[in-house]
């Protein structure tokens, strides 16, 4: 077996725009990390409010429901200026925090992570269509499994480190820690070399131009039942995630227990990562989607277990199992989308898939409350499964094609 199938990471990083795409991730990714547990906790620090605190996670969120509309954006000019500028902008309004210091400047911070939002879904669309361009085909599947072993591993380490930093020097300094993350982010993008024509001016209204992408999303045989099955996995896993006290108080725990869940998890998402791009070139999209699936539905279920290895074991599988469909939805966007497009379509999938996982949270927080919380994560993994079938109904066998590029050709 070769070095070049065995190791995607010396893959990626040897092809030096793709490592710097990578690192850029990192470090924006520790920062935005760090800063959504740190701004509920600096809240929560200020007025002694739970829905408050909770208002903080709403305002970085919601502008995501405006997907569509904000991906055009990405599309207007060349993706590697506007991916600098989507940092910059972010850094400048961080350091306005500095004069937060009391319940009556909570509009600023409210209003910097609504900005903080925005940006954010400007800059995953535009990230998406410069990494397409920047990153040879053939290594845009291990690209993306690295992009989440590095997403999950600062989800790890980063809220830790910004709850402890904002409770020893105030939320102020999480906020310069952000800012500072950014630059160096825009910094990284700095360094790409990558030639970008300047996009032809647009036609027709602002309208219709959002419309095209949700368009050639829709119409796409590969891209709409991998965004359908995505969709419903992420409603799937808000659902599940409601219930996460539910299961820790069946194990006789207190709710700090959920950490250790999360923690697992996190690291069952962290280990997949590297393995992604090999499964993608053996599996195809859909085959690889309806395998993570599947492995997650029965994780799920079997949650209703009270025992805290079977918790654990299903914690791992969870966090293994749910990035694939993920993957393969960005992977097949990347790779089946024209480059003129390819903004507008990255955030009106990201709409589509995520948008979900609030409602189920929202639904499994009122539902916990109505039905027995094993009763739903059975019916949860039922549901799950049939999503996997469906998924794998249509062969996949021209997807394995496409997915590989010319030196993926004869696999070890």
């Amino acid at each position: 077996m070769t070095t070049k199938t065995t190791w995607p990471l010396v893959r990626v990083l040897r092809d030096r725009d793709a490592g710097l795409c990578l690192s850029g991730v990192v470090v924006s990714g520790f920062g935005t990390s760090a800063l959504w547990l740190a701004s509920g906790v600096w809240v929560k620090d200020l007025t002694g409010s739970d829905g408050l605190a909770a208002l903080c996670v709403l305002a970085m969120w919601l502008p995501t429901l405006a997907g569509p509309l904000l991906g055009t954006l990405a599309d207007r000019g060349r993706r590697k200026p506007l991916l600098m500028g989507v940092n910059l902008l972010p850094a400048a309004l961080l350091l306005t925090l500095v004069s937060v210091d009391g319940p009556g400047d909570l509009w600023l911070l409210y209003a910097v992570l609504f900005v903080y939002g925005a940006a954010g879904v400007v800059h995953d669309a535009a990230e998406s269509a410069l990494v397409a361009r920047a990153v040879d085909p053939g290594l845009l599947g291990d690209f993306n499994g690295l992009r989440t072993t590095a997403t999950e591993g600062m989800k790890l380490l980063a809220p830790l480190a910004g709850a402890g930093l904002c409770a020893a020097y105030g939320g102020a300094s999480v906020a310069l820690l952000d800012a500072a993350t950014f630059v160096l982010a825009a910094g990284l993008y700095a360094l790409l070399r990558v030639r970008e024509e300047r996009p032809a001016p647009p036609t027709g209204s602002g309208r219709q131009r959002t419309a095209e992408g949700a368009r050639h999303l829709w119409a796409h045989p590969v891209l709409r039942p991998l965004v359908l099955a995505g969709g419903a996995t992420m409603l799937c896993a808000g659902l599940n995630g409601a219930l996460v006290y539910a299961v820790v108080d069946d194990l006789g725990h207190s709710p700090a227990y959920t950490g250790v869940l999360y923690a697992v998890q996190g690291a069952g998402s962290v280990a997949a990562g590297p393995l992604c791009g090999p499964a993608l070139r053996r599996l195809g999209t859909r085959r690889f989607a309806a395998s993570g699936i599947a492995l997650l539905a029965p994780a799920v279920a079997f949650r209703a277990v009270p025992s805290d290895p079977v918790a654990l074991v299903c914690s791992a599988a969870i966090g293994m199992g749910l990035p694939a469909v993920l993957i393969a939805a960005l992977t097949s966007v990347q790779r089946e989308t024209p480059g003129a497009l390819l903004g507008r379509v990255t955030a009106t999938a990201n709409t589509l898939v995520f948008t979900p996982n609030v409602v189920g949270l929202a639904a499994g927080a009122a539902l916990v409350e109505l039905v027995s919380h094993r009763l739903v994560l059975v019916a949860l993994g039922v549901v799950l499964l049939v999503t996997a079938a469906a998924l794998r109904q249509s062969p996949a066998s021209a997807e394995r094609t496409i997915s590989r590029s010319s030196s993926d050709a004869s696999p070890a």
